[in-house]
């Protein structure tokens, strides 16, 4: 299995054609082929990803003070629910764990005060198609090596996603998936909109601490996630064609908000719910 089943759950879902043209070499149009159902191959072949069962550590074992600080972080989020701040980050908790396209390519649109859509932004669009498979790819080995249960399981409280609880019910919660796909996304935003990296790395972590709210991840797991997202970005780095669409986003990105277009999601609530 390349990809953790939650992240097989999203992809799947995308309607697009098959295959994808890529964008970032100029005057040459390469199609991009697919991982699986109508979701796109990473950059990185699977033996150039950072291994994550090499790397990370085991999860926190019972009665550890870790396991009791994750217990403690999912207790303080199922304590909200109910409250206005409890729906606040519920209503984003909910929107993050949507990692289809076209939805998905709007996450970091109000951190870089820009909209994101393959219309407007192709190249970049493209990019976060298929770093998305990278980032979730980095987390299979982990997960498949410790299998450690998800809260939902444990705690037998709703999560934000349940029509996903019973495939995601037996597939490893350590590390998260989704929070490697954030971060990677929160690092490569930053180094193409230097300017915005404050709000989008506060983006990216929000993003991560919404599978705790969503009730499918522990603490640790998105700590880790975050740590296998470094890695893959590092990595992408030495990936000429990578690198190539990295600078073919940024040329497009800088050109979009010198036009002063607007994000279409609701900022405000937005920022509301990452308030501190």
């Amino acid at each position: 299995m390349k990809i953790c089943l939650i992240l097989l759950a999203v992809l799947a879902s995308v309607s697009f054609q098959s295959g994808c043209t890529r964008f970032g070499v100029p005057g040459q149009h390469v199609t991009v082929p697919e991982a699986g159902p109508n979701s796109l191959a990473g950059y990185l072949a699977p033996e150039a990803l950072p291994d994550s069962s090499a790397l990370l550590p085991p999860p926190p074992s019972p009665g550890s003070a870790a396991l009791a600080s994750d217990q403690e972080a999912s207790q303080k989020m199922l304590a909200l629910r109910g409250t206005p701040r409890g729906t606040q980050l519920w209503t984003l908790a909910t929107l993050d764990a949507d990692l289809t396209f076209p939805p998905a390519a709007g996450t970091f649109s109000c951190a870089l005060n820009a909209p994101i859509s393959e219309k407007d932004t192709p190249h970049l669009y493209l990019l976060l198609r298929r770093t998305l498979a990278d980032a979730g790819n980095s987390t299979d080995k982990a997960k498949k090596k410790y299998s450690r249960i998800r809260p939902f399981v444990v705690n037998k409280e709703p999560s934000c996603t349940p029509d996903w609880e019973k495939s995601i019910a037996s597939s490893g919660s350590y590390p998260s998936g989704h929070s490697a796909v954030g971060w990677t996304w929160a690092l490569i935003l930053g180094e193409i909109v230097p300017e915005r990296t404050d709000a989008i790395l506060a983006r990216g972590l929000a993003f991560g601490e919404s599978r705790v709210v969503c009730n499918v991840h522990w603490q640790s797991d998105v700590t880790e996630g975050r740590v296998m997202a470094a890695g893959v970005v590092a990595r992408l780095h030495a990936d000429p064609t990578f690198r190539s669409d990295l600078e073919a986003a940024q040329a497009e990105l800088a050109a979009l908000r010198g036009k002063g277009l607007k994000p279409q999601r609701d900022c405000a609530a937005e920022a509301a719910a990452m308030a501190k």
